[in-house]
């Protein structure tokens, strides 16, 4: 098993677990405990970036990238839920590889939160988003996102697994005591916005991701850049 996939496991059994602990700990701790298992989900994959031999022109590439997905963002702030960023990441992925996927995922929530305002939030978010961009990279070379169809149901799940670790970090922060029915009761609530996510996921995806996918690679089969 590669490494990127060892610490795909890693991070699902965080996340699990850390449903699990917050849930068990008295209330003081959810917030200390959540900060830190981001921490440990998130540095494995930043180091292994770091540690990469890259090229200038391809730090560029993802730096362009990273600024579209972040621009997209801000762009449709004012529509409740709708996150063109999650279609630039996933056809990021797609192209870029798990790695590409994931800068691109964590660096877009973080300079859009530069104009939309940075908060306990913004780990949350770029752990949401850079683990969409891992995912599509790792599934870039199966017949799920090589058919549109398939695509668009990855683009519409991915809408709902964004706002439930959002929601999970929500009900951590603001619910107190916390129980099961408190994360119920979350997650009913927030249901439509998810939703709304979802369907503008596979909304861009049908109309763009095509096009996007091509241009891409042009660039990159141009550049040598990183896949």
């Amino acid at each position: 098993m590669s490494k990127v996939k060892k610490n795909v496991w890693w991070l699902v059994f965080s996340l699990l677990f850390l449903l699990v602990l917050t849930v068990a700990i008295s209330d003081q701790y959810y917030l200390l405990v959540s900060f830190l298992f981001l921490i440990g989900t998130m540095v494995p994959l930043y180091s292994r970036f770091e540690k990469k031999k890259i090229q200038s022109r391809e730090i560029v590439f993802l730096a362009v990238l990273g600024a579209i997905a972040a621009a997209s963002r801000v762009l449709f702030f004012a529509i409740p839920s709708v996150q063109p960023m999650t279609f630039v990441v996933i056809v990021s992925g797609m192209v870029l590889g798990s790695e590409g996927g994931f800068m691109i995922g964590a660096t877009g929530a973080l300079v859009s939160n530069m104009f939309l305002g940075q908060g306990p939030w913004t780990p949350w978010q770029m752990f949401s988003w850079s683990m969409i961009g891992l995912i599509a990279g790792l599934l870039k070379d199966s017949a799920l996102l090589k058919n549109m169809r398939s695509r668009l149901l990855f683009g519409f799940v991915m809408g709902f697994l964004f706002g439930w670790v959002i929601n999970l970090w929500s009900v951590i922060a603001y619910i107190h005591p916390l129980s099961w029915l408190a994360f119920i009761q979350a997650y009913i609530a927030s249901f439509y916005f998810d939703l709304a996510h979802a369907l503008s996921n596979v909304f861009f995806l049908w109309l763009f991701s095509s096009s996007w996918i091509k241009v891409m690679r042009r660039f990159q089969k141009k550049y040598g850049l990183l896949d």
